[in-house]
């Protein structure tokens, strides 16, 4: 529910802001996202008893350095609509919306063993190309036995799990028998 709210504010977001202006607010969005993850700071937003007007006070001294008025306007109508906690999912929302514009996407890939930075630089080469893309990719030791590539603002997820691999190649040669 949230993400769709967060949708129609971009969307307003988007019609009067230049893809600069729009970079500068994923940035200060990400930000106070991030604030909204201290126990302290949601529950100053949490809480009915803190008048609007102090709620908002806070916010709009938090994103001053932005220096943008339609940025400072959506606060306010945040705060006026009692919408406060969706700043998280516009951060969210923004963040893959200028993904798709940049065409600049990140992943992860889990494994079992250690992936080297050029096995790391070729698998996001080669993802790059197949989805005309740029693509980075961070490395994440896990328990998966074989490998698996996730990059979230494109949907894709690749796995190449070992047990599988092994379990097809079985029924392969029984049907072949």
């Amino acid at each position: 529910m949230e993400e769709l709210i967060a949708k129609r504010y971009i969307k307003a977001l988007k019609s009067s802001s230049d893809m600069a202006s729009l970079e500068n607010m994923v940035v200060v969005f990400s930000t106070l996202a991030e604030s909204f993850k201290d126990e302290k700071f949601a529950a100053i937003f949490g809480n009915p008893n803190i008048a609007s007007q102090v709620k908002s006070e806070i916010l709009l001294e938090a994103v001053k350095s932005a220096n943008s008025e339609a940025l400072n306007n959506l606060i306010k109508l945040l705060v006026e609509n009692r919408r406060i906690k969706v700043i998280p999912a516009i951060a969210q929302e923004l963040q893959k919306d200028m993904a798709n514009a940049t065409k600049t996407y990140s992943g992860v890939v889990y494994s079992d063993t250690v992936m080297t930075d050029s096995v790391m630089q070729d698998l996001s080469s080669g993802l790059g190309k197949k989805f005309d893309s740029s693509i980075s990719l961070s490395f994440i030791q896990s328990d998966f036995n074989g490998i698996k590539v996730e990059v979230e603002g494109l949907g894709v997820e690749i796995n190449f799990s070992k047990d599988r691999i092994n379990s097809q190649i079985i029924e392969h040669i029984v049907k072949a028998i």
